[in-house]
């Protein structure tokens, strides 16, 4: 096992680096000079051309690349013009909020899908597949920001219940409590298309395992339905399902973008809309990478998963 980790941990870092190389071309490829949003109405052309010097703007691209590169193997992400401050810290404090947001949603789609495709699976056909079914699909095909403006509308800004945006209350004392509330709305918004897909590959596999000679031989033995599903199918079927979760908890962190934009809620897909904005290259290229990097390192994780499940994977 050991091995195999150190083998799929090598097999990342040309993914990283491929990663970071498509994080610069594709913020060097954004519209507008950052030189003329930094100077605002000082913008004229002596010191523009002062600023691009000064940031390293005036090199060709490749010179470019390689000297943030190097920065960041450094640990050094470069400086925020926008917030002066280092980018590392600034993508540091905002990545925890996100992660609390992205960890919640996860754990709902997970529970929420493992639980609707089991139920889904096991009876077949009947009316809870059908309701579940229905469901998923009206999830599935529902955009999450358009379900968070409803989620303000109908438990806000109708009924009360929650805030309408933000982690804490302004002058709250910051108690876990106090974030369930606030985190409840951003976190369904965000799970509910994840879950559709998780309950979905769920049902079918838990169908085919179902099919399978060994759930039939464990139920002529005389056990137990729930023994035969919980023990039998659902952990076989689980093997195929993990590698659905990874990929989903890459979903949840992209989407934060657009759900912390609704919510107002303090992440880094919020500090992403506003450095795009201001033309904050460093800030962006910082907050991308950081994001694409836990993404890569999730999928490694799913993956030791998978074939902590099933050893036999290893052999592949």
């Amino acid at each position: 096992m050991l091995g195999y980790a150190l083998r799929r941990l090598a097999l990342t870092v040309p993914v990283l680096l491929g990663i970071s190389v498509i994080v610069f071309l594709v913020i060097s490829l954004i519209p507008g000079d950052p030189a003329t949003a930094i100077l605002g109405s000082f913008a004229t052309p002596e010191n523009v051309e002062r600023i691009n010097r000064e940031l390293g703007l005036d090199q060709p691209l490749p010179v470019q690349y390689l000297t943030w590169l190097q920065g960041v193997l450094e640990g050094d992400l470069g400086r925020s013009y926008s917030l002066n401050r280092p980018v590392l810290d600034e993508v540091l404090e905002r990545f925890g909020p996100t992660l609390i947001l992205a960890a919640a949603a996860l754990f709902l789609c997970t529970v929420l899908g493992l639980a609707a495709g089991v139920v889904s699976a096991v009876r077949q056909y009947g009316w809870a597949d059908k309701l579940i079914t229905l469901t998923v699909l009206v999830g599935i095909s529902t955009p999450s920001f358009f379900l968070g403006i409803m989620l303000i509308l109908w438990f806000s800004v109708g009924l009360g219940w929650f805030p309408t945006g933000g982690m804490y209350d302004l002058f709250g004392d910051g108690s876990p409590s106090e974030l369930l509330w606030h985190l409840t709305l951003p976190a369904t918004a965000l799970a509910v298309v994840a879950t559709g897909v998780v309950a979905r590959l769920t049902r079918s596999g838990m169908l085919e395992v179902l099919r399978q000679d060994y759930v039939r031989t464990a139920r002529a033995k005389g056990l137990r339905e729930g023994r035969v599903i919980l023990r039998h199918a659902f952990v076989n079927a689980l093997v195929g399902i993990v590698p659905i979760i990874g990929i989903q908890a890459g979903f949840v962190l992209g989407g934060a973008v657009y759900i912390e934009t609704v919510f107002q809620w303090p992440g880094i897909g919020r500090m992403l809309v506003t450095a795009i904005s201001t033309r904050d290259i460093l800030l962006v290229q910082g907050g991308v990478l950081v994001v694409a990097a836990s993404f890569v390192l999730i999928n490694l994780a799913t993956d030791l998963i998978q074939v902590a499940l099933d050893p036999r994977l290893r052999r592949g």
